[in-house]
């Protein structure tokens, strides 16, 4: 297998339900080690796991911990600042990333240093986000990746960086990289804006990576181009696992067309699942992994399986067939079951 062809994928993985309020751990590790199976990465208490939508601090602590002490392949982890309560200053959002840092290094996880709700309400500009950004690197103890999450998926980081032009705030997230380069493994990127990744990604400094979060161009975003490609940790791949981990066994081997067409119908289930509002997509996520009978319930932490309609679920249903990713037998069973229990 030629080492140049080879992408570093993770799948931010959804958390199986007991009910509104409780994580079922069997199942939900469980689908962890379905994840490992196919040869991904797991991106662990993620957005989603509905990590700020249900997920709260303790739980997801629990989640890392056992999490880790189960791979049997990459794991990679969240850090925030979900934990804190009131109007935080931002030396409090500081401590509160290095409090959840130092949980996720010692489980044994590779830290992802999520973006903050916290740390965009109290910034007062580039100069705040480079105090936190840099006091975090200095503190690591391997390489970590960055998150930068759009306002399609959180509206309530509208301003990351220090500004809401974009251009100006990729310079600035730009100039924390270039400050510690050795200190930062990679960049997760999901502002579903295809050219502004690209342009990101070679801006990076050498060694850098960029790991595309755009679950609308992903395949084209990982094939690449002659100066270069995305790695990925998409929320998409929970539910595409098996037929993403055949696409890129092919790309892997410079099968670059057949990568193309086991990729191409996985596309428009994509962009159903993540259409607008966007952050309601662990909804479909989580019914796929139902309808594919990773677990026994439709069900969400907070309710949050009433968050999309009965027609966009029937539209899931039917692009994940064309798509390959459920058992048509099994998945008809099942939403006609849960049609006539409504």
């Amino acid at each position: 297998m030629s080492s140049r062809n080879e992408r570093i994928v993770f799948a931010a993985a959804h958390v199986v339900a007991k009910d509104e309020t409780a994580v079922d751990w069997d199942a939900t590790l469980a689908f962890r080690h379905h994840l490992w199976s196919h040869g991904l990465g797991v991106a662990e208490a993620m957005d989603t796991a509905q990590r700020g939508m249900g997920l709260d601090w303790p739980t997801a602590t629990e989640l890392i911990r056992r999490s880790a002490a189960e791979r049997t392949g990459r794991i990679c982890a969240g850090v925030a600042t979900d934990h804190l309560t009131g109007e935080p200053s931002l030396d409090d959002v500081l401590t509160a990333y290095l409090e959840q840092l130092d949980v996720v290094q010692e489980a044994g996880a590779q830290p992802v240093l999520m973006c903050s709700r916290h740390l965009a309400a109290v910034a007062r500009g580039p100069e705040d986000y480079a105090k936190v950004y840099g006091t975090l690197l200095d503190r690591v103890s391997e390489p970590v990746i960055l998150h930068w999450l759009g306002t399609a998926f959180d509206p309530k980081l509208e301003g990351y960086w220090g500004t809401a032009d974009v251009p100006q705030a990729t310079r600035n997230f730009l100039e924390i990289i270039h400050a510690r380069p050795d200190k930062v493994d990679g960049v997760k990127v999901s502002l579903l804006d295809a050219d502004h990744e690209i342009g990101l990604r070679r801006a990076l400094p050498d060694g850098v990576l960029c790991y595309t979060g755009d679950d609308f161009n992903y395949p084209d975003l990982i094939a690449g181009d002659e100066e270069g490609h995305s790695h990925a940790l998409l929320g998409i791949f929970d539910p595409i696992a098996p037929v993403a981990a055949k696409a890129l066994a092919e790309l892997a081997q410079g099968n670059a067309d057949e990568f193309h067409r086991i990729m191409a119908p996985t596309v428009p289930l994509s962009r159903h699942l993540f259409s607008t509002p966007t952050y309601y997509y662990k909804t479909g996520v989580v019914f796929l992994a139902w309808l594919a009978g990773h677990q026994e319930r439709f069900q969400l932490l907070g309710g949050l399986e009433s968050a999309r309609t009965v027609e966009h679920l029937a539209e899931a249903k039917r692009l994940a067939e064309i798509a390959g990713v459920i058992d048509p037998d099994l998945a008809e069973r099942r939403w006609s079951a849960w049609l006539a229990s409504r």
